[in-house]
């Protein structure tokens, strides 16, 4: 089976406990992914959860199931992981998602993905595209949750 692998990474300027608060909330990914909608299927967003992504318009749209099979927070001096394994019809492979915290109060979020299609056929001829779209479309989630976290983070004392 041909496998697009892509990895997004960003430097945030929040804790790494924030990060990864706001990552592993997996019904988040909606507000950055255009046209998809997230929802939790069953599990508290820990190891053994399945959550789905939607995405798409109309008949064009499909489901992404995912099941998460690791979760590990991060501590002080160490990277929280969550490994997560898509298990649908359309879109099979695994994510992991990694916070590492940094000096500061700020951390480095990396996204890797190996995904392909159900279908030999469209994914290898895809490939390229999905790896492309893959790495774009990780990036701007990145910086839509930096945006927020960043927002988030309290403001400077003036003086």
């Amino acid at each position: 089976m041909s496998v697009a692998r892509f990895t997004a990474h960003r430097e945030i300027a929040a804790p790494a406990d924030a990060a990864w608060r706001l990552v592993t909330d997996w019904t988040a990914h909606g507000r950055w992914v255009p046209l998809t909608t997230v929802w939790v299927r069953s599990g508290d967003g820990g190891a053994g959860t399945v959550f789905v992504g939607r995405s798409g318009v109309g008949r064009a749209a499909f489901d992404d199931v995912m099941e998460v099979v690791r979760f590990e927070p991060p501590t002080a001096t160490r990277a929280g992981t969550a490994g997560i394994v898509h298990v649908g019809r359309v879109v099979l492979g695994t994510a992991e998602v990694q916070v590492v915290p940094l000096p500061g109060d700020r951390c480095r979020v990396r996204w890797t993905e190996d995904i392909a299609l159900v279908s030999r056929q469209l994914s290898r001829p895809l490939l390229p595209a999905l790896v492309l779209g893959g790495r774009l479309s990780f990036g701007h989630v990145l910086a839509q949750v930096a945006r927020e976290l960043e927002g988030a983070a309290p403001a400077p004392p003036a003086g």
